[in-house]
């Protein structure tokens, strides 16, 4: 009987230990959450900056029709400038990702590309794209520094840039959305202020 109620004390300590030890482990984690910045779209140009206007231009879609790019417009909302190129794999799996948040957040999605027109029509053809507008020319991506694909710009209903940068992936394109609600040019510069903020604490 007491070599029972003996294993029985045993089994609760062990328990109890491996209760301790969760414990400690959930505490790391929540450490290590926080200390681990959000992935956001990476801004590694010079151009305009956030805050400044985006330059307006008449372009052409990938139809013809003049389509104006930038510039004041009586819509509400925001509008998410995509430079894309045909033979830009990433591309082809960010534009349907855009396109679903453009749908979600209430955005104007508009695709840029440059080059021959053939592939980014047969880009538009195979994702399916044709109700988005995509308009085709090099000024407004040079205008902004557009170096790497795929680049997205946010701009307002005044055609104020509110966020920008490279991105691949939904994370990136919602990091643009989350600058724009937080005041902050990028993400990165949202939890940099957030710790200069702790560190004054």
């Amino acid at each position: 009987m007491s070599g029972l109620i003996l294993s029985q004390a045993l089994l609760w300590i062990v328990i109890a230990a491996l209760c301790v030890v969760v414990l400690a482990l959930a505490r790391q984690i929540g450490v290590l959450h926080e200390r681990i910045a959000p992935v956001g779209a990476l801004v590694t140009d010079n151009g305009p900056e956030v805050g400044q206007l985006a330059p307006r231009f008449e372009m052409p879609t990938l139809d013809g029709a003049p389509y104006m790019v930038g510039g004041p417009t009586t819509l509400d909302g925001l509008r998410l400038l995509l430079f894309v190129a045909s033979d830009c794999p990433i591309c082809k799996r960010v534009v349907p990702i855009a396109r679903k948040l453009a749908r979600a957040e209430s955005l104007t999605l508009v695709l840029i590309g440059d080059g021959a027109l053939a592939p980014l029509r047969a880009m538009r053809e195979r994702l399916d794209i044709a109700d988005l507008p995509f308009v085709h020319g090099a000024e407004i991506g040079v205008a902004l520094h557009v170096g790497k694909l795929p680049y997205a710009v946010l701009i307002d209903s005044r055609s104020v840039i509110r966020a920008k940068g490279l991105v691949n992936s939904r994370e990136h394109l919602e990091s643009l959305l989350v600058a724009n609600e937080t005041g902050h040019a990028t993400v990165q510069a949202f939890m940099h202020s957030r710790e200069m903020t702790h560190a004054a604490d």
